[in-house]
This record gives structure tokens, sequence and C-alpha cells, in this order.
């Protein structure tokens, strides 16, 4: 526990049947887990059916994104966020894959980790080498979230107004700089 209320932005995606039935049922079960955890849920998207990442490899997601608060520290959230797709099913066996959950934490209020320098570096990642690579340590804000139409549009719902603390644009702002054709790809259930 930190002592102090935190705001945490996670993403919510799943294209695989878990325990509790098909992606919208395990984002339901996933939210009710998060809160037994800690994590409360404070505002939450609506549902997305998006396209798999890379395209045509699998079936498509549900997509969603929810603002949390609580009194743990992002490296406490993002373990209990692996705990809970761990419950869940998941196995992590590697970049983008099919799964039954995933639970990505984007950001911590404006908070950065490790530090600047090293957010920069993962966000100009090759993208050959984003297939392959993944950090060993807590990277905030999420180096990919201003790419993806699947993060952004959803995230527009509850937290449009959040600033990306090395970019200094709003998640509108970077939604609304994404290809037309992204955006629409999100379409709401």
């Amino acid at each position: 526990m930190t002592g102090r209320l935190m705001e945490y932005v996670v993403a919510l995606g799943a294209n695989l049947e878990s325990k509790y039935g098909p992606p919208a049922q395990t984002h339901a079960a996933a939210l009710c887990e998060l809160g037994r955890e800690g994590l409360k849920l404070t505002a939450l998207s609506r549902f997305y059916r998006t396209p798999f990442f890379p395209s045509g490899k699998g079936p498509d997601f549900v997509n969603a994104v929810a603002v949390l608060a609580a009194e743990m520290g992002p490296e406490d959230a993002l373990a209990t966020l692996h705990r809970i797709e761990a419950s869940f099913g998941r196995e992590r066996r590697g970049r983008w894959q099919a799964r039954p959950l995933d639970l990505d934490l984007l950001a911590a209020g404006g908070e950065i980790r490790p530090d600047a320098a090293t957010v920069r570096a993962w966000m100009d990642l090759a993208p050959e080498k984003q297939a392959v690579e993944a950090p060993a340590e807590l990277i905030l804000p999420h180096p990919r979230l201003q790419e993806r139409a699947f993060v952004l549009v959803p995230m527009c719902d509850v937290a449009g107004d959040w600033v990306h603390p090395i970019l200094g644009l709003t998640a509108r702002q970077m939604c609304a700089a994404l290809p037309q054709a992204d955006r629409e790809d999100a379409k709401a259930m």
C-alpha cells in the first residue's frame, strides 16, 4: 500500500473464451476480481469489437478501458493484473497472441516509469523488435498506447482528457491523430 490513492487506466482485451464464458463475460468477471483485489472501478468504457493485431492472425478482440483507483503502487497494481490474467487462463507464450484475458496497465496518473529516456526508447522501438522484445521492468505510460485505436477509442470514453506525460497530448488528441480506418475498426458493441 502506498497510503495515497492512485488512479490507474487499464485496457481489457480478450478474444478467446475463459472459464467465465465469452470475452464480454470474461471482462465482467475480471472487473469483479479487480475490485476484490483492491482496485476500485471508477469508470468503464463501452465494449468494442476490434480486429486481431496483427490483422488476420486470430479471432476479433473485445476491448474496453477501465479507470481504477487503489492504494497500491504501480508495480503492485501490475502484479495484481498479471495474477488475475493467470487465474483466467492467460499464458504468456509470446507477443500478440490470442488470449482469454489481457489486462494492460496503460497509465498511473501522469507517472513516468522508470524514466522518460527509457519510455521513449520503448516508444521508438522498431516494429520487428516489438514483436519479440518485452521490457523486464514496468514502463509507464504504456509505450504503444498512442499507436493503438483498440486502446484509444475506448479510452476516450472514460479518460479522454488524460495527458500523456511525455507527448503532452490528450487521449482524444492521440486518437484523432490515428488513421480514420483504424478508429473505425473499433466498433462499439
